[in-house]
């Protein structure tokens, strides 16, 4: 079994618990607006490795990892599912903390055959790191081309199978700052019980540059920044919607 391997990072700090080792796999179907990684849409691209070897190039400084582990983005991870069962299966075996972090756009309940596959992940994944786009239908199609159902069964799916999960959430000046949506958001998430923390991060523009270089369109040319500790403003209102699902009957708390 084989990966394609967009990228590694060997001391990565905002991608799950402690110090981890970071995989970065090619290949997603979601074309975000605000993506600073493009070149790992395609699934052709990247260097084909194989588990055992990038298990290597983490074993070399294990000593920095001890409050990590592992974590694979992307790109969707979720496309190279088999390659994921593998590298995970090696990582247990050596007690090694295990992270996702995904879109949840490949979720399809219907896809027995996959939902079997992603049965067996689960069962070696110790933390899911979960980016909800947008709360809304249709402006998450508008800011991703793509819908959100799927990613919304997801949560629910992890929730089912006990899998720890963190909300990342994008705050995008004019795309999803509205105060609204981010309530719904907080209103949707607070009833999982497996909700362990909540990441929201403020839009920066550093990955326009990189559109330049391959000259693509950057759709949100002329955006500004968001602002800090406006980001954290609009944190709270996410974490209103959560007390107010959760202040209600048969909610976890």
């Amino acid at each position: 079994m084989q990966g394609r391997i967009h990228s590694i990072e060997s001391f990565g700090t905002v991608d799950g618990p402690g110090t981890r080792f970071v995989v970065f796999l090619q290949g997603c179907p979601m074309r975000c607006a605000y993506c600073h990684n493009p070149d790992t849409w395609e699934m052709n691209g990247g260097t084909l490795m194989e588990p055992k070897e990038i298990f290597e190039q983490y074993r070399r400084n294990k000593g920095f990892y001890k409050n990590g582990g592992i974590t694979v983005t992307g790109g969707e991870p979720l496309l190279q599912i088999d390659f994921l069962i593998d590298l995970f299966t090696i990582a247990k075996k050596e007690g090694v903390h295990t992270c996702i972090d995904t879109s949840g756009i490949t979720y399809k309940a219907h896809n027995t055959a996959w939902v079997k596959k992603l049965d067996k992940l689960m069962e070696l994944t110790d933390l899911v790191m979960l980016d909800i786009k947008h709360i809304d239908a249709v402006k998450h199609k508008e800011l991703t081309e793509q819908p959100n159902e799927d990613i919304l069964d997801f949560a629910s799916y992890l929730n089912e199978k006990h899998v720890d999960m963190w909300i990342r959430h994008v705050i995008v000046p004019g795309y999803t700052d509205d105060d609204k949506y981010l309530f719904d958001l907080g209103y949707f998430i607070g009833q999982f019980s497996n909700l362990k923390a909540l990441d929201v991060l403020p839009y920066h523009v550093m990955g326009e540059a990189k559109y330049k270089e391959l000259n693509m369109e950057y759709k949100l040319a002329g955006v500004p920044a968001m602002d800090k500790d406006k980001a954290a403003e609009k944190r709270r209102v996410i974490l209103d919607g959560v007390k107010k699902r959760r202040s209600e009957p048969g909610q976890p708390h």
